[in-house]
């Protein structure tokens, strides 16, 4: 007999959680929390009862619960006390390598009577890299009539964290010829430029053994080195020359390996030897060398990966051209990523019930998100279910639905619906994914 009022009670309760759905997420507020990364498993990031103006032991009695996208869970609700905490450490640079603000976003959905808060925690970076140099020897070849003041970029060192925790600046060992810049590109990211000071006579001085810092701004700084060596050459007084300084190319994200990006093209006024240019990759990242390579004979770039626009929208690739004599000039390609249609909608439900009460009035039986990763056009998405059903779709908020009944159900009449929920881009070609629920009167 208990059993039996238990389970009354209970179908009771299910029935007033869906009746009032659309109603509790027209009180939509959003929430902004932080956490600096490598924060040990378990620490405290809010206290949700006291944000929501809720009571001990309140969010327990209204079943509280934490929802995130693929129902990954980084944190966990302490249901009697309110305290929201982390589930394990969190690695900024796993989760958003180099994207600055790193923010993980979440939902608290309170059941009875039924709240719903959209949430974001922002993973704070801390200084736990060192700069690495790629390359940690460099070789430069300066020919001996070089002008005081004259640039020579150098190499870059890479450091996965962001921010001020980036690299800050870079130095030279103390020399008479040499100073370096810190110069900034237009990503944000700092490289080193190598200036001359004093003319060079090789006769007076053949080599130099240079040793070069890069340095974050983190607290207390990290720092790495490398090896600049210079050799000072006979007089070759003409560098090549590129036709223009940048080139600015659109990519669709589908092109296939090998694909011609662009044929960038240099000329040197000398003659013989000292005329013949060569191409290379000039303060490549890891990215970009793995991305694109050129022929170093005819300046042809070219796609070694396929691209992902939803990873990366744009490139800055510098290039290099140099003769034999080491004189070299330096262009810039900026490469654009354009978004094809090749992420199908996803559709992530947030609440479903399997059973309703037959001659009841409108019921939720779910609540959805729908979303896509592609942009523009190719991200907005319709909803739809079959025409001949009892049951609408209602759009709540932004991307959000709730699927309920259009009139009291006859269990006599149909015992069992399966519904399809499909969900299609407006991309070209349209893309389509259908969910699937059975819903029993």
């Amino acid at each position: 007999m208990e059993a039996s009022r238990k389970l009354v009670c209970r179908q009771r309760q299910v029935l007033f959680f869906f009746l009032f759905l659309h109603l509790a997420l027209a009180g939509f507020e959003f929430r902004r929390y932080s956490v600096v990364e490598e924060a040990e498993g378990s620490s405290f990031v809010t206290n949700l009862a006291k944000d929501l103006g809720l009571g001990q032991g309140e969010l327990s009695r209204r079943g509280t619960r934490v929802i995130s996208k693929g129902n990954k869970l980084y944190l966990q609700l302490d249901q009697e006390s309110g305290d929201l905490l982390l589930n394990e450490k969190l690695d900024r640079e796993e989760l958003c390598g180099q994207s600055e603000p790193c923010v993980l976003r979440f939902q608290v959905l309170l059941e009875n009577p039924l709240e719903f808060f959209q949430a974001e925690l922002q993973v704070i970076d801390i200084n736990d890299h060192t700069p690495v140099f790629m390359d940690g020897d460099m070789l430069l070849k300066i020919s001996e009539n070089s002008l005081p003041g004259t640039t020579f970029p150098l190499k870059n060192a890479q450091d996965m964290d962001v921010g001020q925790n980036n690299i800050e600046n870079y130095i030279i060992s103390p020399n008479s010829y040499f100073r370096v810049l810190t110069r900034k590109r237009s990503d944000g990211r700092k490289y080193p430029e190598l200036v001359l000071d004093k003319e060079l006579d090789r006769e007076e001085e053949a080599e130099f053994k240079l040793t070069l810092t890069a340095q974050d701004g983190g607290s207390p700084p990290r720092s790495g080195t490398a090896h600049v060596y210079i050799e000072v050459i006979d007089i070759n007084d003409n560098a090549p020359e590129f036709e223009q300084p940048f080139y600015r190319i659109k990519i669709p994200e589908d092109s296939p390996k090998g694909f011609l990006v662009v044929k960038v093209s240099a000329t040197d006024v000398d003659i013989g030897v000292n005329g013949e240019i060569s191409y290379s990759l000039s303060q490549a990242s890891e990215d970009i060398s793995k991305t694109f390579e050129i022929n170093a004979m005819t300046g042809e770039i070219l796609l070694k990966k396929k691209l992902d626009f939803e990873t990366t929208q744009s490139y800055e690739v510098n290039i290099e051209a140099r003769d034999t004599g080491s004189l070299s000039g330096k262009c810039t390609v900026l490469i654009q990523v354009v978004d094809v249609n090749d992420n199908a909608p996803e559709v992530t439900m947030s609440a479903l019930t399997g059973q309703i009460p037959e001659n009841s009035p409108e019921t939720v039986v779910a609540v959805f998100s729908v979303s896509d990763f592609d942009s523009e056009e190719n991200g907005k998405v319709s909803c739809s279910i079959q025409y001949d059903l009892p049951f609408l779709l209602k759009s709540s908020m932004e991307n959000f639905y709730t699927l309920v009944t259009e009139r009291p159900l006859d269990r006599e009449t149909r015992a069992e619906y399966n519904i399809t929920i499909a969900v299609t881009d407006l991309g070209t070609p349209r893309l389509k994914t259908e969910h699937n629920i059975t819903v029993l009167v």
